[in-house]
Order: structure tokens, then C-alpha cells, then sequence
């Protein structure tokens, strides 16, 4: 049985940082591309970054380039999303996916597998 599950999350003041980890088992974690989307109050699950499976691409949503990094350690099964700079805006559940053999996308139709989120509030 495949499981995701997302740790890292937390209140933090607007300008601080959080480093997100989702643990993956079950799958062979090398051969998935992995996601971050989150989900705000009252809003659509949005994308956030992509990685593919071999790690050379990467992909983010416009508002969060150069202040978001995904990253992966194929040795510990996890990937991790370093927040830097937050933003009030930037509050909301965060979940991780997996896409077997995933270049990066940023369509949650496209990935096969989810964790159940870690809340994210950042306060001005």
C-alpha cells in the first residue's frame, strides 16, 4: 500500500521559512516524479512545484520561483519543499503526490498517488 505522508508544517511569521518532507513507502520511490500542491479556504487545489523521477527538471508556480526549492533524497524515500520568504498568501494545506516515471506536471490529473496534507499559516 502506497503512503505519503507530509511533516513540517506549521504557523510562522510572514518572511520566515518552513522545509516541508513528505515520506513516501510502498512504491519504488526513484522511479516517481513528485509534486506539491496546496489548497487555501474556499479555493482550488493549486500547484506549487514538481520534480521528475530522475531528478533533473523541475517546475514551479510563477508566484513562489525563487523563494520555494523541491528537492529529493532517493536514500531516505523523501521530498522535501524548502519555503523561504513566506507570504500570508502562501497559507494553506500543503500536499504531496507521486507520478510514476514523472517528468514534471503541474495537472493533479496526472499524478497517481497523494498524502493528506500539512497545514500551513503564515501570519503578517
Amino acid at each position: 500500500q502506497v503512503q505519503l505522508v507530509e511533516t513540517g508544517g506549521g504557523l510562522v511569521q510572514a518572511g520566515g521559512s518552513l522545509r516541508l518532507s513528505c515520506a513516501a513507502s510502498g512504491l519504488t520511490f526513484r522511479n516517481y516524479g513528485m509534486g506539491w500542491f496546496r489548497q487555501a479556504p474556499r479555493k482550488e487545489r493549486e500547484f506549487v512545484a514538481a520534480l521528475s523521477w530522475s531528478g533533473g527538471g523541475t517546475r514551479y508556480l510563477d508566484s513562489v520561483k525563487g523563494r520555494f526549492a523541491i528537492s529529493r533524497d532517493n536514500a531516505k524515500n523523501t521530498v522535501y519543499l524548502q519555503m523561504n520568504s513566506l507570504k500570508p498568501e502562501d497559507t494553506a494545506v500543503y500536499y504531496c503526490a507521486a507520478r510514476q516515471w514523472g517528468r514534471t506536471s503541474d495537472y493533479a490529473g496526472d499524478y497517481d498517488h497523494w498524502g493528506q496534507g500539512t497545514q500551513v499559516n503564515v501570519s503578517s
